[in-house]
This record gives structure tokens, sequence and C-alpha cells, in this order.
């Protein structure tokens, strides 16, 4: 799952899934995350391909398998979410996801 959400985070930013930029992603070293690529790829949630830009370079990308394990994952955090604020007004859920989604995106322009 972790690499999973690496490689689809990766590609929300236009960024190149190589096993140096997962390791990066999840805070691991090269060897952990190519460890990581590997059982995912065995259990069918990644490919790996040759860079279309880099024939050198291998890129994963996510199978249909792995897009729908992220989907299922992400609506199941949905729902928690709703569950955990189901006292909160809609303006205040709407802050909140606001306010992480930019510490988010802040976090990724200091890595720039």
């Amino acid at each position: 799952m972790l690499v999973c959400e690496a490689v689809h985070a990766l590609s929300q930013r236009a960024t190149s899934a190589t096993v140096n930029a997962i390791a990066q992603e999840v805070g691991i070293d090269q060897s952990g995350a190519s460890r990581l690529i590997k059982s995912a790829t065995a259990a069918g949630y990644l490919v790996m391909a040759a860079s279309a830009t880099d024939g050198r370079r291998r890129e994963a990308s996510l199978t249909s398998a792995g897009r729908s394990m992220l989907d299922q994952a992400h609506r199941w955090q949905e729902d928690i979410f709703l569950r955990l604020t189901e006292d909160w007004s809609d303006q205040k859920r709407h802050d909140f996801q606001q306010a992480m989604t930019d510490l988010i995106e802040r976090s990724y322009a200091m890595d720039e």
C-alpha cells in the first residue's frame, strides 16, 4: 500500500516514479524502496518499465489492481474522516481539508 500510494502521489505531481523518487517519497533508502517495489510488483499492484524519456531508467506505474486497491483505501479513509468529523460543519471540514492540502503542497515545494 505504501509504495502504491507513493507512485500515485508522484504521478499526481508529474514526477517519474523511479526507485529513488519512491524512496524519497516514502522516506527510506533506495534498497528498502526497491524491496517494496518488488513485493508490490509480485502482488500485481505495480509494473516496472523503461522510461519513455530515458531507456536506462525504470519507472513504476500502478496496474488496474493497484488503482483499485488505492481507490478502496481512499474511500475507506474518506469514510473514517467523515465519521471522525460528523459533528463538524461542512465549512469546518472543508477548511481542515484545505489546510492539510496546503501543508502537503508546501512540503513538496520545500523538496525542490
